[in-house]
């Protein structure tokens, strides 16, 4: 397409790029002719990427350790010369419900989800405003517009990352630099199919309904080339939950009919 053009020589910083969303991002970057800094904990998985990635720089981060990001990023223009386009996307997802959710589940992804995509902004924005140019792609989900159980911790940590893009968006505004938010639903990755031995989420969710991880790529790609503001995965879901609060009642019954739904279907999925 010609409008993938725009992404060649582009500087690209993607976070969670080891598997799932990330990897395929990076993947989707660099055969678009990006240059692409893949950021993850781990450096196995990240050489592993790299070598599909052509002309790709490895930086293994973990992301809510403040300086190690404010490394990073310092390696990134060291090596490229400047930042392009950040990808958010690293998260962590442990299901409970919440009446039965440890703190130190909710902490934790707290600070990979929220922390770690703040530390993230500060360090690729204040870059950008410098440079006069740049886009963020934060990757939330659309558990951060309705909250489901048994992912309740999960969705309040996107919820919280939803309302600091929305209020980051205000402090930009007339300003050279776009954030955008990408909001899938459940996506066929790694660290949904771990949660997928969690019976409970199981039952809640049937993986014959999983979306591919190019879905969001298209998302995140339309949302950098467009300067586009907000895109749901599939489109016009986070629409639909947003229109669903007006009525919290009607929303939460509905939720439930689904629900019940998806679980008849797991179970069917199941004995096939």
């Amino acid at each position: 397409m010609a409008w993938f053009d725009w992404f060649r020589g582009r500087v690209v910083v993607v976070t969670g790029a080891s598997s799932g969303i990330g990897r395929a991002t990076a993947l989707a970057f660099a055969s678009a002719g990006a240059r692409v800094a893949l950021v993850a904990r781990r450096r196995a998985e990240l050489d592993a990427v790299a070598a599909q990635a052509g002309e790709a720089l490895v930086v293994p981060t973990d992301v809510t350790d403040r300086a190690a990001v404010r490394t990073c990023f310092d390696r990134v223009v060291e090596r490229f010369g400047r930042v392009d386009i950040v990808v958010n996307n690293a998260g962590v997802l442990k299901p409970a419900l919440v009446l039965d959710l440890d703190g130190r589940d909710l902490e934790a992804m707290l600070r990979v989800n929220l922390f770690g995509a703040l530390y993230v902004m500060q360090e690729a924005i204040g870059r950008m405003l410098a440079q006069e140019d740049g886009v963020v792609v934060n990757v939330a989900s659309l558990g951060g517009r309705r909250g489901v159980s048994p992912i309740g911790g999960y969705c309040a940590t996107k919820f919280a990352l939803v309302g600091l893009t929305e209020a980051l968006r205000e402090e930009l505004h007339g300003k050279p630099v776009h954030v955008a938010l990408v909001e899938p639903g459940v996506v066929e990755t790694p660290m949904v199919e771990n949660v997928t031995q969690d019976e409970e989420f199981l039952d809640f969710w049937p993986t014959a309904l999983n979306m591919p991880p190019s879905w969001v790529v298209w998302a995140i790609f339309a949302a950098a080339r467009f300067r586009l503001t907000e895109l749901s995965v599939p489109p016009g879901a986070g629409t639909f939950e947003k229109l669903a609060a007006l009525t919290p009642g009607v929303s939460d019954a509905l939720v439930h009919w689904t629900k019940n739904a998806a679980s008849w279907l797991a179970r069917r999925q199941a004995r096939s």
